[in-house]
């Protein structure tokens, strides 16, 4: 019997890290998470194959503007046993990591951004459930049902 399929969204922002910027890599750590529920998404949650929606935050039009696979089972993130880096933990050991990361591959950029205000429109249709259009959400990675990506993606232009 072969796990169903899940879904997701990952937040960045494109200043930091774009889908230009996976598109050409083509495959990326998705590194320096640091929140406990994001990691557990990426540890306990994520299985290769799972669909991504690549979603631009704290940019002037925020919104989904691609589709990525998650590309690799989870493992220690590099970046927190680096004093140099921004995401240096000092409670993390290679014996006992603190941050988890999946490595996230391209699929394709959207004709044309689904913006945020155009997912509010339909919230309802979403669910009540929906964690991006709930008040307050910061989560940088969120859990998407197949309904609801079947919906998001029915809002790109043709």
């Amino acid at each position: 019997m072969t796990a169903r399929k899940r879904y997701w969204l990952m937040k960045s922002e494109p200043d930091a890290f774009s889908i230009d910027d996976l598109q050409r890599v083509g495959r990326e750590p998705w590194n320096g998470v640091r929140n406990y529920q994001a990691r557990n998404f990426m540890r306990d949650g994520m299985k290769v194959g799972d669909g991504v929606m690549f979603y631009h935050s704290n940019t002037k039009v925020p919104g989904i503007v691609g589709l990525a696979t998650v590309a690799s089972e989870a493992y220690p993130d590099d970046t927190q046993f680096d004093p140099g880096s921004d995401y240096y933990d000092a409670k993390a050991t290679r014996e006992e990591p603190r941050w988890m990361l999946v490595d996230v591959a391209f699929e394709r950029k959207l004709r044309d951004t689904i913006s945020l205000d155009e997912i509010k429109l339909h919230a309802d249709a979403l669910g009540e459930g929906f964690p991006l259009t709930a008040r307050g959400n910061r989560l940088s990675i969120l859990p998407v049902t197949a309904a609801q990506w079947t919906l998001l993606l029915s809002l790109e232009k043709h």
